[in-house]
């Protein structure tokens, strides 16, 4: 039996068709993340959520003051704290849980925080100055302000509000969990 010939023509299509695949294989790419940015974006991402009188020291320029007589129909004073999901309601138990991890990350990982931890810190105590106006009453837990069915119908800006806002609240009268 004779051997076969080699037929270059039939295999160079072949050849240069994987060649050129390996060429245009993506190379890997090294990333170089800045944590230290992520941070301070996170950081200041809960300054732009702030409810209520902001200190002279807020650093998202463009928000104002807001919400400033939350609690009013029900005769307390819960001025203050977060607004959740990107509108103007203020949801107690999600804050609590949120500041809980904020803190715990403090207490972890503050010693990596640069100048960002006396932020951090900041946030922190934002959230649970409000929530300990939430729980200032024997027997009571305001546990939400603003009404999310009314809130998502009308979209403004927290400092356009101009109407008086809903307070919820668990007590013996009116259980919740």
């Amino acid at each position: 039996m004779a051997p076969k010939s080699f037929s270059f023509p039939g295999i160079f299509p072949a050849l240069l068709a994987s060649s050129l695949a390996l060429l245009l294989l993506p190379t890997p790419i090294i990333a170089v993340h800045d944590y230290h940015d992520a941070l301070r974006k996170s950081i200041l991402f809960f300054e732009g959520q702030r409810s209520g009188k902001l200190p002279p020291d807020q650093r998202v320029k463009w928000r104002r003051d807001s919400a400033l007589r939350d609690g009013s129909t029900a005769g307390v004073d819960l001025t203050g704290g977060y607004y959740d999901a990107g509108d103007n309601v203020k949801f107690g138990f999600p804050m609590a849980f949120t500041t809980t991890l904020l803190a715990w990350s403090i207490i972890d990982f503050g010693r990596n925080m640069g100048p960002e931890l006396k932020n951090a810190v900041k946030a922190v105590k934002w959230s649970t100055d409000y929530l300990l106006k939430a729980t200032a009453k024997p027997g009571v837990v305001y546990v939400q302000v603003g009404d999310a069915y009314s809130d998502h119908s009308c979209w403004e800006r927290p400092e356009d509000m101009d109407t008086l806002r809903t307070v919820y609240k668990i007590d013996n009268a009116h259980p919740g969990s």
